[in-house]
């Protein structure tokens, strides 16, 4: 597969005439293959932008949420410690199994909205290159293009072959940012008592 790839490619790149041919009245070259940057093509377009943005600011807000409640929760074993000593056994192991139960519960919360993000960034990276797929079309029509190969993947091509550039230019202007297509984040700000402070349920 590499071997037909490095072919296709090094015949581009060399052929003057023959696999690729300009199209004097678009100015554009023709070729059997184009390519394209999968990870560019997402990460500057107008789609792309917006939807990483709002992941990473999620993201950073998420990171802070868990600073905040890591450092309650030690705070609160801290405080349930030094009440060891005016407890009774059985008072300190049902607040100290109290204690532990919440932790795994707030835990499993917090795992759960990284992952709900982790399945936003996927949604938004499978919806945008749903949407473009006409455009793609229209470019490899444009081109005379009868395949599309990520530029990552081919080890050697002509600069000429990639339309990264060009799908951008042309996503942006026809399905823009894409906002609202794929359901927003859900607020990750944990409300004021969610992890409740020592001295709560008995005995926290």
């Amino acid at each position: 597969m590499r071997g037909t790839v490095l072919a296709v490619a090094v015949a581009l790149s060399m052929a003057g005439g023959g696999a690729q041919a300009q199209d004097l009245s678009t100015g554009t070259l023709s070729s059997p293959v184009i390519t394209i940057d999968q990870e560019e093509l997402f990460a500057r377009s107008a789609w792309g932008k917006r939807a990483i943005g709002v992941i990473e600011k999620a993201s950073e807000d998420l990171a802070a949420e868990n600073r905040r409640i890591e450092a309650q929760l030690t705070q609160e074993e801290r405080d349930l410690t030094e009440r060891r000593s005016t407890m009774t056994p059985e008072e300190f192991r049902k607040a100290a199994d109290d204690f532990d139960a919440r932790v795994v519960a707030i835990r499993a919360e917090q795992d759960g909205k990284l992952r709900a993000l982790t399945q936003r960034r996927d949604a938004e990276r499978k919806a945008f290159f749903q949407a473009i797929l006409p455009i793609l079309g229209e470019v490899m029509q444009d081109r005379g293009a009868a395949v599309v190969l990520d530029a990552r993947a081919t080890l050697l091509a002509s600069a000429a072959t990639d339309v990264t550039a060009e799908v951008i230019a042309r996503a942006d202007r026809e399905i823009g940012d894409g906002a609202g297509v794929v359901p927003e984040v859900p607020q990750t700000a944990v409300q004021q008592g969610s992890a409740p402070a020592a001295g709560q349920d008995g005995g926290n």
